[in-house]
């Protein structure tokens, strides 16, 4: 069986990338950008920082806000229809995943209008059409949506997030500059990195990897383990390699899949409205610990690229007890909560752990799982 590996047609790195945006547009004939980005990064100037480089360039543009941080079904279809009314010919999304997700989603069902409920895009849609053309701007460093064929919307009436999986909504071009994260708070900058790792770790150990996605996910543990600490302190050296590094990661896990910590992670953001980065990494630790009879020897591949030191005269039993030991140092130092106990109320589990089961990450997951096991994966958090 042949593997795929899907990536954008081009991609701009470090600080400045977004000048590139104008230079795009133009090369590539279009006329008016529908430009999706959330009503915070608008009120705090960074959506400016685009919409400068557009009025500089003479282009035009429609900004579209109805974007909740965990995108729901209606911010969407109200997006469909203001794109409709807006003249546009291609997508800019400015912000963290909700702005990219919504943006894939309105691109997909514009140009495949039999998807135009949202819910029939789960899973792995039969679309015919690829997406209408998407230029990605990151302003967090973590989901790595401006590379990834995935986006998540919210059914808000169930209570759920729908992951969908696409290879015609991936950005044609994405601008990842670390400018555009540097106003990103502290807690933020955190929870973000720390989905980063997540992927990267999940991507690495998921039933689908194999040598090509092997090699940039152990490259982004890497990065992600030096430089979140001080991405978070803010250096222009920390945010330019979180930068980096969770773009790698993206390239790696939107070809192969993840796990059980993103779909045990995707119902408490679902029903708690949890950041997602924080849900990532609070059971990460946990499944790690559960996934480690699957993993053969990359436990120790995962302790070395996180910095832990004589790893090669280690047992298994050592270097995978060090690489859960290292993520979980990493979370503290970073300031994540140790558990869900703030977080979960014992009585939603079950609906949490059948919510679990049935997400589309859930199959990628290196050992076999059950609602019994998600069920005890998450008492033991709280």
């Amino acid at each position: 069986m042949a593997n795929r590996f899907v990536l954008n047609e081009t991609s701009y790195h470090g600080a400045g990338a977004i000048q590139e945006i104008a230079t795009e547009a133009k090369n590539r004939g279009f006329q008016k950008a529908f430009v999706c980005s959330d009503p915070d990064l608008i009120k705090f100037g960074v959506t400016k920082k685009v919409l400068d480089v557009l009025e500089e360039a003479r282009l035009a543009y429609e900004v579209y806000s109805n974007i909740k941080p965990n995108p729901t079904i209606e911010n969407v279809q109200t997006g469909v229809e203001a794109y409709k009314k807006s003249g546009a010919d291609y997508l800019i999304a400015i912000g963290g995943g909700s702005s990219m997700d919504t943006a894939k989603a309105i691109g997909i069902i514009m140009n495949n209008p039999e998807f135009e409920d949202v819910v029939s895009l789960e899973g792995v849609a039969p679309t015919k059409n690829k997406s209408v053309p998407i230029f990605a701007v990151p302003t967090t460093a973590g989901t790595a949506a401006e590379v990834t064929i995935n986006y998540v919307i919210t059914d808000a009436a169930k209570n759920r997030k729908m992951v969908c999986v696409d290879p015609k909504d991936i950005p044609v071009v994405a601008f990842v500059d670390s400018d555009m994260m540097s106003s990103m708070p502290k807690g933020l900058t955190a929870a973000t990195g720390m989905d980063a790792l997540t992927h990267a770790i999940e991507g690495y150990i998921t039933a689908g990897a194999w040598e090509l996605s092997d090699m940039f996910h152990l490259k982004a543990i890497e990065i992600i383990a030096r430089s979140l600490r001080g991405a978070v302190d803010n250096t222009k050296e920390g945010r330019e390699d979180m930068a980096l590094g969770q773009y790698i990661a993206g390239m790696g896990f939107s070809n192969v899949g993840l796990g059980i910590v993103h779909s045990m992670a995707h119902p408490l953001g679902a029903l708690y409205d949890t950041p997602h980065g924080v849900a990532n990494a609070i059971i990460l630790p946990t499944v790690m610990e559960y996934n480690a009879e699957a993993t053969g020897e990359k436990y120790r591949e995962i302790a070395r690229a996180m910095g832990v030191t004589g790893v090669d005269a280690m047992t298994q039993e050592q270097y995978r007890k060090a690489a859960i030991d290292a993520v979980k140092q990493l979370s503290k130092d970073v300031g994540i909560p140790e558990n869900l106990k703030e977080i979960v109320k014992k009585e939603d589990i079950p609906f949490l752990a059948q919510s679990a089961y049935d997400d589309a990450c859930r199959p990628g997951n290196p050992k076999e799982t059950s609602v019994a096991d998600i069920t005890k994966l998450y008492e033991s958090l709280i």
